[in-house]
Formats: C-alpha cells, sequence, structure tokens
C-alpha cells in the first residue's frame, strides 16, 4: 500500500469541536487559575515561596504545557516531575484542593463538555505526580 507523505500527517482539528478554545483562551483560564489558587489559605503560600516577584514567566509556561495537552501543540519541553518533587511542604491533600480549584474555574470559564475534558487531563497529571512524588514500594 501506498501513503503519500501528505496523507500521514495528522490533520490539526479544532480540539473538542469548540472554536473558542484556543491558545488566547487557554492564557485566560490559565491566568484566573493561579489567581484563585494565589487567594487559597494553603496552596497560595506554597506558591507564594516557589514563584518570587514576577508570575508571568510561570503562566506562560503553564499556558504552553495547557496548550500541549489540549491542543497538541507540543510546545511544552519542561519536566514537571522534577520541579514538582523538590517541594518538600507539598502533601498528597493538596492535590485535591489544586483539582478543586481547577474544576471551579473550568465550570466557571468554559462550555461543559470543554470543562470535561480539560478536568479529565487535570486528573490524570495529578494523579501522575501524585504517584511520583508520593509512592514508594515497601523496604524488602
Amino acid at each position: 500500500m501506498n501513503v503519500r507523505i501528505e496523507q500521514a500527517r495528522p490533520v490539526q482539528e479544532k480540539p473538542l469541536g469548540d472554536e473558542s478554545v484556543d491558545r488566547n483562551f487557554i492564557g485566560q483560564l490559565v491566568r484566573e487559575f493561579y489567581r484563585r489558587v494565589r487567594l487559597d489559605a494553603r496552596l497560595g503560600p506554597i506558591f507564594a515561596r516557589e514563584i518570587e516577584g514576577d508570575w508571568e514567566p510561570h503562566l506562560e509556561k503553564m499556558t504552553e504545557f495547557w496548550c500541549s495537552v489540549i491542543l497538541k501543540t507540543g510546545n511544552y519541553h519542561g519536566r514537571p516531575v522534577p520541579a514538582h518533587t523538590k517541594l518538600a511542604d507539598v502533601t498528597e491533600d493538596d492535590f485535591q484542593i489544586w483539582l478543586g480549584i481547577f474544576r471551579e474555574t473550568t465550570r466557571d470559564l468554559c462550555a461543559p463538555e470543554v470543562s470535561r475534558v480539560f478536568n479529565e487531563r487535570a486528573e490524570l497529571i495529578a494523579r501522575s505526580l501524585q504517584y511520583a512524588m508520593f509512592f514508594r514500594l515497601p523496604a524488602a
């Protein structure tokens, strides 16, 4: 079977069939989410210790991360696991707070189907980070 190169390339589709979900929208979502995180009594101080001064570089990095997750841009080249495993004061329960704020933000800013997709991805990401940070095999 002969497959032409043009046929083998993935077609860039609008995610979720929603034209409004683009880099600009994701940037707004990220910024609103982190605005809420900074107000949280538990997570706010953790983030304040890690991100001193100008938040914009972190917000841009997270926008690229979510564009890669949702839009499949491939522009994010960070390493989230090492960035999170160094946080000694983060607990497993903090991930539920993070997810709660994320769900509230997507509920307030997204159409229901878009919110569902963002939240499913966030839950997978949180689970991955929790495993990396807290799962330990018992000593033999």
